[in-house]
């Protein structure tokens, strides 16, 4: 039985979530986890947590065994970007795009 879990508007780029994504798409959520936990990254935790809630979500709503489960499926998405200026010099101004992200992370059984 499968689970989801998303997170929306998160404000990491997606380019610097995937590189995190990619290391534990496959992983059994117990691995997965451990990894997260231990990884340097700003994105490990952020994807840890959504992949926290798919867990207790597949134990509550599928009563699923947490110990067979794998993460099946984890896509990254952008999300809306906001828009600021800097000051540059001689009166000029540039563009600076801060970057969001949507999370999706869905869960099955072994």
């Amino acid at each position: 039985m499968e689970a989801t879990a998303v997170g929306k508007h998160i404000r990491i780029s997606p380019q610097k979530a995937r590189l995190v994504a990619d290391v534990v798409r496959g992983l059994g959520v117990d691995e997965a986890i451990t990894t997260l936990r231990f990884m340097p990254k700003k994105g490990a935790a952020i994807i840890q947590k959504v992949v926290e809630s798919a867990v207790a979500n597949a134990t509550q709503n599928a009563a699923a065994d947490v110990d067979n489960l794998y993460i099946k499926k984890i896509c990254i998405d952008d999300g809306p970007s906001l828009k600021r200026i800097r000051p540059r010099a001689q009166g000029r101004a540039t563009g600076i795009i801060k970057r969001t992200s949507h999370i999706t992370v869905i869960l099955d059984e072994n």
